[in-house]
């Protein structure tokens, strides 16, 4: 699933993480040179990955702890009391060093690690996890903010200031400052416990997911792949010291894309066994453990804090404010979902008895037969919209002439500023006058090296209060061919549009306060914005002029477009109930009390999706624990429903662009205004309702999903 990505070991360790006059520092003189130490000189303030070498991180990541707390200690300990300047502002500009060094060290870790900067993460989780503690447990430092909010509105404060106040204000409540000494004393053990479960949990699913490659012996048994991924299969094994054998690599879903055209029933049942075991094999990679601590203590911690469990303490401060707002919803969407997806088995399973297959449907064959059962039905393959979705033609003539319609922007690559990787690029980003906007890096392609999915990141995130222009990456997973073009499936196009979503959330900031910048708002509101963007993927006008034919140029052919169109909403039982088990599962580990934890991993989850009427054996949940790494090893864990709660949003959303005439820069000045250059200077539904001029109705998003 796509996301904005958030490490759980990061947290929330940073204040403003904003810039103050350098402080003396008493490392070590190899780290006087360390590009972190200084903001960069670079357009922008790029990051200085041209300078920024393995051996920074860990000296710079210590040093920027040591100078924020300087910077704290001075604030609380500031003889003259509190205002909103010597106490707010000041904690929005400490912590400059941090800030840079942990937004790029946390990026490169996500997008282009090793074994030094896994190192360097585990080492320093729990000292970021107490630094934050340090921070938000410092009595002296509550008193001042404290102070301020009880007086909040008498202080001639701006709208946007009074916000700031309160949210700092709930941070520190919801961080524990009310607690008792004993109290803050198990937090800061439970914090730092987690924060290294996590790093372990993030760390080792990358290294399961390469060490779970399946491998063949015969390219026979890869029937129904094209000749170039079965060379690339050739490639995968030759680099991992199998050369004459096949490897198919897996992505981060259960369901992996390979099991739709993989003609041999053997094959896919051992990718998708192979995919479904991650995690919970045994071996050095067995996570169950590290599930069941963490899932007991992020419980401990919730009733800690005065709430019955994880779930709750995590949705309160979400749009969705209660577990019982999420679990009505998700009740209400699964029985629709489950009935769709066992029509549609239905169908597959008489196309099986048709070809005298003689077996019942299982998992691994869903994808495969459904893809038949769409030919058939729609006389559509996907692979056919394939040549005419060339990467660099979506990239320039889809989602950057989207941006151009919708908001007047123009991207021109940068090939002066530094990457951390060659396939790395950098655009400049204009506004319709030809002012700068901010710079957008684009990191396409899958390695060993990066983790799953797709996300979007800040390098420097938009304020005005240090004068900060956005800096913003998008990272997607699409597999580099060895040679030739980049040829897209129709869901990587989806992605790609909606990753640039969160891009332009960030670019389109327009806040005072770093706190505020771009993409900070609710988990549950964060993807609403982006699952928007994938509307233009389809627009007639966008699409005409980015699908073409790679070699001829050729635009793709009605007949064929009409096709995908009508196809579009095939299959949504399966896609709907997949997902849907995923954010059920997520919700069942954080609904649990410390004593209700179990001890045996997969019987949990099976009775978990059983008991919210979700089991569908056919249907793999889109994640299992093992490797759930949005809940586990990211910022979601109690906050996975947040993809639908936000489609919610977005099938409003589109209806409304829909009204309005559709792609029309007035359509999009409007979004821009009134949502998306706002960040969380307000609270989110305030800011949809704002836009829509109303409250949203589920309707749209029931009748997308077929589930009206």
């Amino acid at each position: 699933m796509k996301s904005v990505w958030i490490p759980a070991a990061a947290g929330s360790l940073l204040l403003g993480a904003c810039a103050l006059p350098q402080p003396m520092h008493t490392v070590s003189d190899p780290t006087v040179s360390n590009p972190f130490f200084s903001e960069s000189s670079l357009d922008y303030h790029m990051p200085r990955f041209d300078l920024i070498r393995d051996e920074h991180y860990a000296p710079a990541l210590e040093a920027g702890m040591a100078q924020q707390i300087e910077e704290i200690e001075a604030i609380a300990g500031n003889a003259d009391a509190a205002t909103f300047d010597n106490t707010i502002v000041a904690m929005e500009r400490s912590g400059d060093i941090l800030g840079r060094v942990t937004r790029v060290f946390f990026n490169m870790v996500g997008a282009h690690t090793n074994d030094t900067l896994n190192k360097v993460q585990a080492e320093v989780a729990p000292k970021l996890a107490a630094h934050t503690d340090s921070i938000f447990l410092n009595a002296a430092l509550f008193a001042r903010v404290q102070s301020l909010h009880e007086q909040r509105q008498d202080l001639g404060l701006s709208v946007e200031q009074i916000r700031l106040v309160e949210r700092y204000y709930t941070d520190f409540v919801r961080a524990g400052a009310k607690l008792n000494d004993d109290q803050k004393q198990r937090l800061r053990e439970i914090n730092a416990e987690l924060s290294s479960l996590t790093t372990r949990f993030g760390q080792n699913l990358l290294k399961e997911r390469n060490a779970s490659t399946v491998f063949v012996d015969d390219a026979a048994l890869l029937a129904g792949l094209s000749p170039a991924q079965v060379e690339a299969a050739a490639a995968v094994a030759k680099d991992a010291g199998k050369e004459g054998l096949y490897g198919l690599k897996l992505m981060n879903y259960s369901s992996q894309p390979q099991l739709s055209a993989l003609k041999n029933r053997e094959t896919r049942e051992m990718l998708h066994k192979a995919s479904m075991a991650r995690g919970i094999r045994g071996g050095e990679f067995d996570y169950r453990e590290l599930i069941l601590k963490m899932a007991k203590l992020r419980a401990e911690r919730a009733q800690l804090m005065g709430y019955p469990h994880h779930a709750a303490y995590v949705l309160e401060a979400a749009t969705a404010k209660t577990t019982k707002a999420v679990n009505d919803m998700l009740g209400k969407l699964a029985p629709a979902a489950v009935r769709n997806a066992k029509n549609e088995a239905a169908d597959m399973q008489k196309l099986i008895d048709a070809q005298s297959g003689g077996f019942k449907l299982a998992a691994w064959d869903w994808p495969f037969y459904a893809e038949q059962v769409r030919a058939q039905r729609y006389a559509f393959d996907g692979d056919q919209m394939k040549p005419y979705l060339e990467l660099e033609s979506v990239l320039v003539n889809g989602v950057f002439e989207m941006a151009k319609q919708v908001y007047g922007l123009t991207l021109e690559e940068r090939f002066d500023l530094p990457v951390y990787q060659e396939d790395v690029r950098v655009f400049e980003v204009f506004e319709e006058d030809g002012s700068e906007l901010g710079l957008f890096v684009f990191d396409p392609f899958a390695r060993d090296s990066k983790r799953g999915g797709a996300w979007m990141n800040n390098y420097v995130p938009q304020n005005h209060l240090l004068g900060h222009k956005p800096v913003v990456g998008n990272h997607l997973n699409i597999p580099k061919p060895a040679e030739g073009p980049v040829l897209l499936s129709f869901d990587e196009v989806t992605t790609l549009f909606h990753e640039f979503g969160h891009a332009v959330h960030g670019l389109f900031s327009d806040v005072t306060y770093p706190y505020f910048s771009g993409t900070s708002v609710p988990r549950d509101f964060v993807e609403y914005p982006s699952q928007v963007h994938e509307m233009w993927a389809t627009w007639p006008s966008i699409l005409s002029n980015y699908a073409r034919h790679y070699e001829t140029g050729e635009a793709m052919p009605d007949e064929l477009l009409s096709k995908f169109i009508a196809a579009e909403n095939f299959n949504q039982g399966y896609s709907t109930t997949e997902y849907l088990a995923a954010a059920i599962l997520d919700q069942a580990w954080h609904q649990l009390s410390p004593k209700q934890i179990p001890k045996d991993v997969e019987k949990f989850e099976r009775a978990a999706l059983k008991k919210a009427g979700i089991l569908v054996d056919e249907v793999p949940t889109r994640y299992r624990s093992g490797y759930f790494a949005h809940i586990f090893a990211g910022g979601y864990s109690a906050g996975y429903y947040s993809y639908i709660w936000s489609e919610v949003l977005d099938a409003d959303t589109v209806q409304w662009f829909h009204e309005h005439e559709g792609l029309k820069r007035l359509n999009g000045d409007w979004f821009r205004e009134y949502l998306l250059s706002r960040g969380g200077s307000k609270e989110a539904m305030e800011l949809f309702e704002l836009f829509r001029g109303r409250e949203p109705k589920i309707e749209p998003l029931l009748e997308r999903r077929g589930l009206n």
